[in-house]
């Protein structure tokens, strides 16, 4: 049961487990079904057991985790799920088709030549071909990271959400950066539209440059977005409930500040872009369990690669 693990140090260096999956191990989930704690994984029983709130109107200080030895193994984890859940509130979910997890910082995807026209066959005649091949370009993948500084003396009396909400802004910004470098994959040899002055006419057009895909997702600068939702078209348009605009034919309007003023992109989701990562986000458990808090790095190693060239269109601004 989950009051009988021990926790240590050595959870977070297990090869190929993260400190989660350690956990489950030692106490899987599954024996919990039709409990009151069958919605809690193993990390989550482990705070329920020394009772460590880090939300609510009862949310502890980041000093409860240092109660003893075996609370302070549990900080890391909470820097981690922080940090990784600004990480997922980005676009960066919104444009990725496929998440890759290579072993290697060079990654060689496959290619598709699908150029042959499709057309019906008569008998006997050979059927059109559609080649896939080894890549001949590695993605380099680059590390992505930031240092944090925050001594054990300046934040041990800070409230874990509080804290938390810190946390989760790095995350933000870290993946912003990471979007950043989607994006100039995205552009790279993108065709498409190109107006001198932004119209919904403009955004139609490139609408229709769409044949065998569909756009599913406009991508824009915040200023450019703000003019797209400013436009007399989509005055009746009303953003969903959780807070996303759908433009009149169906695209998701994102705003990315990694997009420049001159740039909006087409996208259709489910085919453009695979996003390519050696590691999850990486900390340096040992020196937050010891109170050693003073530069932290926090990182991520990754890389992107456009898999279908036509589910991309680019709508270029110039003036």
């Amino acid at each position: 049961m989950y009051n009988d693990v021990k926790l240590e140090k050595g959870l977070y260096n297990l090869s190929g487990k993260s400190f989660t999956s350690a956990l489950e191990e030692l106490d899987p989930s599954g024996a919990y079904i039709g409990t009151e704690l069958a919605a809690l994984d193993a990390y989550e029983r482990q705070l329920k057991r020394f009772n460590i709130r880090v939300n609510g109107t009862e949310c502890d200080m980041v000093e409860k985790f240092f109660a003893s030895t075996e609370t302070a193994v549990l900080f890391p984890e909470f820097v981690s799920r922080s940090i990784k859940k600004g990480f997922d509130e980005t676009v960066l979910n919104t444009i990725t088709a496929v998440k890759t997890v290579s072993e290697s910082s060079q990654y060689l995807g496959c290619v598709l030549d699908d150029s042959t026209a499709y057309a019906a066959t008569a008998q006997t005649v050979a059927l059109p071909a559609s080649t896939v091949t080894e890549g001949t370009t590695a993605v380099a993948l680059e590390k992505i990271g930031r240092l944090i500084n925050a001594s054990y003396e300046a934040i041990r009396k800070q409230r874990l959400d509080v804290f938390g909400v810190m946390l989760r802004s790095i995350g933000v910004k870290l993946a912003n950066t990471v979007v950043s470098k989607a994006v100039t994959v995205l552009k790279t040899n993108a065709t498409g539209v190109t107006t001198s002055s932004l119209t919904y006419s403009d955004l139609a057009d490139l609408y229709g440059k769409f044949d065998n895909f569909n756009m599913t997702t406009v991508l824009a600068s915040p200023a450019v977005a703000s003019k797209i939702a400013a436009m007399d078209q989509l005055k009746d348009t009303r953003a969903k409930a959780d807070g996303r605009m759908i433009l009149p034919f169906g695209s998701e309007l994102v705003k990315s500040a990694a997009v420049d003023n001159a740039s909006v992109i087409g996208i259709d989701r489910n085919f453009a872009l695979e996003f390519i990562t050696s590691t999850g986000l990486i900390l340096e458990t040992d020196k937050l369990i010891d109170r050693q808090l003073d530069q932290i790095t926090v990182s991520v190693t990754c890389g992107f690669r456009k898999i279908t060239p036509d589910a991309v269109k680019l709508l270029t601004i110039t003036s």
